[in-house]
């Protein structure tokens, strides 16, 4: 526990004859938190929260969210200024390493992820496993698993050297396997990493290149594409994260973890809200068509994707720079009077202006404007849930560290309401009614 977490003050709780003084601890920002810890032992009563939304898990420096005010903090520093100033690769050093890099240590930190892209010889087999229209999120999940078996060396996580190890590789190697399941996905032969290349810039090469002729890579789309990494990169304890940190907590290795974590954003509740969004713009069709939807939302006739978040009661903060970075891709490669954008657009003024919206606080997300961008930029939308794991694995992967150097960490065992029978006897077969 640091300084800053240290007890302020202690809450009282009274059950039945017992009195129980709880420790309150202050973190630099955001809410106080109650230490129920001891709460058990004292009382022999277990609090109930589904889906953990008002308990604290683990004690972190990464990033911090205020909702209600439309805030996102990567150790300190907001996103709309990383995403407009910064690039991913900084952006990766600072939410490992705690710190924006001075210019030697980024040339250091830039050279070693550009040094771990390429994939062992072997690896390419794996893919060859897979039927030719298997998702890219199932390579994903198979694949990422499967680095723990190529690399020995970096598998024992009592060692920071060998966890740090274990950090570039995953950071350096995403974006060779998410493009290897893009290209297997659509029957295209790998395209091997450059060394030459900025990491955005290396990725999009690997998904469009194509042995028939050269590739220049799009200005445009490479800082775009490096922007939606950087927004995507760590989002708090959300369910991707709190699963690789509770499969972490048992000791499994960082690849397993990882690949835990996407198969839980895997799930369309956490990282298909794009795609989500991006079908009803196309279900919309026409910007004509949308007041009959704005009422049918109203009507609970259709759902709203890509308006509001669980977390931010307010404008997400992401969504700014998305906006922009979209407007930018569709000038570059796109049609301006492409319908999609229109539709966009035009249901972006009305649902701003429209009270119905302005009460319950549905701005639009980053969702919203990242399934445009994307389709844009050419990806399907089977492969916008990978972009977001390559993007967040930087945050998956420093947040395990984080957890795996905090000497409070235990194997996670969360407790229940149990509600089934009580005891009773077994009855043999033939006695059965």
């Amino acid at each position: 526990m640091n300084e800053q977490s240290k007890p302020a003050r202690a809450a009282v709780l009274n059950y039945g004859d017992v009195s129980v003084e709880l420790p309150v601890l202050k973190g630099s920002t955001g809410p106080d938190v109650i230490d129920i810890r001891k709460l058990y032992g004292a009382t022999d009563a277990f609090t109930y929260d589904p889906g953990f939304t008002s308990t604290a898990a683990c004690e972190s420096g990464l990033t911090f969210i205020d909702g209600d005010k439309g805030v996102l903090l990567h150790r300190g520093y907001p996103i709309d200024q990383l995403a407009s100033k910064s690039n991913f690769v900084e952006v990766c050093h600072l939410l490992l390493h705690g710190e924006l890099p001075t210019a030697s240590e980024y040339e250091t930190f830039e050279n070693l992820i550009t040094r771990h892209t390429m994939l062992h010889s072997q690896f390419d087999r794996f893919f060859e496993g897979f039927r030719r229209d298997a998702h890219p999120m199932a390579i994903m999940v198979g694949t990422v698993g499967a680095l723990s078996a190529f690399y020995h060396d970096s598998l024992d996580i009592h060692d920071p050297v060998q966890r740090d190890i274990s950090a570039i590789r995953l950071i350096a190697k995403m974006p060779t396997i998410a493009a290897r399941a893009f290209k297997y996905h659509i029957g295209q032969p790998f395209v091997s990493p450059r060394n030459e290349l900025s990491y955005a810039e290396n990725f999009l090469r690997m998904c469009f290149a194509v042995p028939a002729e050269d590739y220049v890579v799009n200005p445009v789309l490479a800082r775009a594409m490096d922007r939606i990494f950087i927004l995507h990169a760590d989002h708090e304890q959300n369910a991707s994260t709190s699963t690789v940190r509770l499969a972490g907590s048992s000791g499994a290795n960082p690849f397993a973890c990882i690949a835990a974590g996407i198969a839980c954003l895997w799930g369309p509740s956490h990282g298909g809200a794009n795609e989500e969004a991006l079908t009803m713009l196309k279900e919309i069709g026409t910007p004509e068509r949308i007041p009959e939807f704005i009422e049918g939302v109203k009507a609970k006739k259709y759902k709203l994707m890509g308006f509001g978040h669980r977390v931010y009661k307010n404008y997400d903060p992401r969504a700014k720079v998305m906006q922009q970075s979209a407007y930018e891709v569709l000038d570059a490669v796109g049609d301006p009077n492409d319908p999609l954008f229109q539709v966009a657009k035009e249901l972006e003024k009305v649902a701003l202006n429209d009270e119905y919206f302005i009460e319950r606080k549905l701005f639009p997300n980053v969702d919203f404007y990242s399934g445009i961008t994307l389709s844009a930029m050419g990806f399907p939308t089977s492969m916008f849930t990978v972009l977001f794991a390559l993007a967040r694995t930087v945050g998956w992967i420093a947040q395990w560290q984080e957890m795996m150097a905090d000497p409070s960490q235990k194997i996670g065992r969360p407790r229940q309401l149990y509600t089934g029978p009580t005891e009773r006897d077994y009855v043999p077969i033939q006695s059965r009614g």
